[in-house]
């Protein structure tokens, strides 16, 4: 058998979704008129293994694995290492704060776009998610040293 790129992606998939699964079983479901807190990461979860399940019955279409270009490797693992360190620096620094160097880093220093466009839309991204999850919402998003 030839190992092929979506045999990788949907095995990773599916386990990662049958873990979200099982680690949400504490958590109580509720009903479709009255949610729990782990409706939408039982949810998620139910469908991200779905996709994987999808996506492993038809791997065989895919290109094998060997003959992909792994050119963009260092780019998605410096991604991924952002991502670590904003959920590291999340409780530290607040959402506000790590969220918005977290967007500025990716776009002016990752993607190299101009400085005062990134700048404008890091804040607005993080203000718009703010204001959707803390006050629509009324979802309590961790305060940095700053308050907000």
């Amino acid at each position: 058998m030839i190992l092929r790129r979506d045999h990788v992606a949907g095995g990773v998939f599916a386990l990662a979704g049958a873990f979200v699964l099982a680690a949400s079983g504490d958590l109580p479901f509720g009903t479709l008129g009255s949610p729990g807190a782990g409706m939408l990461p039982v949810s998620l979860a139910a469908l991200m293994t779905a996709g994987g399940l999808g996506l492993l019955a038809q791997a065989r279409r895919s290109p094998a694995l060997a003959e992909l270009s792994w050119t963009d490797l260092p780019h998605a693992a410096l991604v991924a290492a952002l991502a670590a360190a904003a959920v590291a620096l999340l409780v530290p620094l607040g959402f506000a704060l790590t969220g918005t160097l977290l967007l500025f880093i990716l776009i002016f220093l990752i993607e190299r776009r101009p400085l005062v466009p990134a700048l404008a839309f890091s804040i607005a991204a993080t203000g718009v998610i703010h204001t959707l999850f803390s006050i629509l919402l009324r979802t309590p998003l961790p305060r940095g040293p700053l308050g907000f």
